[in-house]
């Protein structure tokens, strides 16, 4: 945007108007349509992995953690990389090992017997876990719910048609 001073002191503006308004205006247009369609692509990509990734849990779950290799153990969250496992892959192995939608101060509960040094670094937890729950429903991979109570909760996200089933094993056959 271009500004110049008028004889009398006052400023203007004068925008790109003039400039191909219409041709921007398509290019923008074509810009947000194709951002909105990746946007799709990737939560629907997020939500299929979830499902995977629920299963593979699952089957470690029913036959122990040699049924998978070092790889799927680690791309599961389930082998340590050597360093602390990080506060949102935490939260998300809670959800994901969850049978049902869980609350903010259930997940700090299951967080602190799981592993008790990584709440000490938040000031305040819940707040953090709060936090970390709203970012995986924007990420795709956990839907936010009233529980019967009517307090909030999260839910692990296992398949787009998914309509709250929330077994790591349902999509299996589809694997």
């Amino acid at each position: 945007m271009q500004s110049r001073r008028t004889g009398n002191g006052e400023s203007t503006s004068k925008g790109f108007a003039g400039y191909g308004d219409g041709h921007v205006q398509q290019v923008v247009k074509a810009a947000q349509e194709e951002l909105g369609q990746l946007l799709r692509q990737r939560a629907e990509v997020m939500k299929r992995i979830g499902t995977v990734k629920q299963t593979l849990v699952g089957l470690a779950n029913l036959f122990g953690d040699d049924v998978l290799s070092e790889e799927l153990l680690e791309l599961v969250d389930r082998k340590s990389s050597g360093r602390q496992p990080g506060f949102t892959k935490a939260c998300r192995m809670v959800l994901m090992e969850a049978h049902r939608p869980l609350g903010a101060r259930e997940v700090c509960e299951q967080l602190e017997r799981n592993n008790p040094p990584l709440l000490v670094r938040h000031k305040d937890p819940l707040a953090s876990v709060t936090t970390v729950l709203n970012r995986l429903v924007d990420y795709g991979e956990a839907r936010s719910v009233v529980s019967d109570s009517g307090r909030r909760a999260w839910q692990w996200v296992a398949d787009p048609g998914d309509e709250g089933l929330n077994s790591p094993l349902r999509s299996s056959a589809s694997v």
